[in-house]
């Protein structure tokens, strides 16, 4: 998996009725397993907690991503979260404070839209963090993830990569859009201003923060349809990885071979 945002291909493509046959077939598995890591179908015993971080460029699909991912999970078993601005509570305590809350449990998945890394990216970019902060950042998630992952914790890393062109063409398909237009904002817009930063900080990222327990997988993005089942395909293989690593053994899979 490409550690830079320069090494990604991006002119993959997948049809909407290419998508959907296989985003079927995968939200079915996921499902199969997320009710035995819940304990809820097998022997009852409870599998690994999974958190799936997800990032991203702004317009780069990441609620899209997150609804098929959900989409076939019983809301009871799944919390989705969305993090943004610090409140000024949140600002009192350490920056990874306000994520513990959030955490799952044995046996439990939680999906953060928004993760701590905005730490390392958008303060850092704009200015939020002192750059000993940021810098310090690093390891310090790096200590956390590790903490989590050596307790059991499935940790499942997602950069949703698009390009310039892209990004753009969705922004302006959302400002044209009346039930859209909500979404796009002064910030979405200063933000595309200074994609060289970003570029930079989202690299660095990649390299300081992919490790062997809680690697990142960058998601060409390009292709909305390609994407989401890019992700569900990701996040399958690191729960099955996670199963294996506590003892159980994953449920086969049912309709996945897509070979000719």
């Amino acid at each position: 998996m490409a550690l830079s945002l320069a090494d990604v291909d991006l002119s993959s493509k997948l049809t909407k009725a290419e998508s959907e046959v296989r985003l079927a077939a995968l939200q079915r598995h996921l499902l199969h397993l997320r009710l035995v890591c819940a304990g809820l179908i097998g022997d009852g015993e409870l599998g690994p907690p999974v958190l799936v971080l997800f990032e991203g460029w702004d317009a780069a699909g990441k609620g899209g991503a997150i609804r098929r991912l959900v989409a076939h999970i019983d809301p009871r078993h799944v919390s989705v979260t969305g993090f943004g601005t610090p409140t000024s509570r949140e600002l009192r305590h350490h920056f990874l404070w306000r994520f513990f809350p959030h955490l799952p449990g044995r046996g439990g998945m939680s999906v953060f839209d928004r993760t701590w890394y905005g730490r390392v990216l958008v303060e850092r970019v704009e200015g939020f963090a002192e750059p000993a902060a940021w810098q310090r950042a690093y390891g310090e998630i790096n200590d956390l993830e590790r903490a989590l992952s050596d307790e059991g914790m499935v940790i499942v890393k997602l950069f949703l990569h698009i390009s310039d062109d892209e990004q753009l063409r969705r922004f302006e398909d959302r400002r044209a859009d009346p039930l859209k237009s909500w979404k796009l904002t002064d910030e979405d817009w200063r933000n595309r201003s200074q994609r060289a930063a970003y570029e930079e900080a989202i690299d660095d990222m990649l390299i300081q923060t992919s490790t062997p327990s809680a690697p990142w997988s960058v998601i060409a993005a390009n292709s909305k349809h390609l994407a989401r089942v890019t992700v569900l395909e990701h996040v399958i293989e690191r729960v099955e990885e996670g199963m294996r690593a506590a003892g159980i053994e994953p449920p086969a899979s049912q309709g996945l071979d897509f070979g000719p």
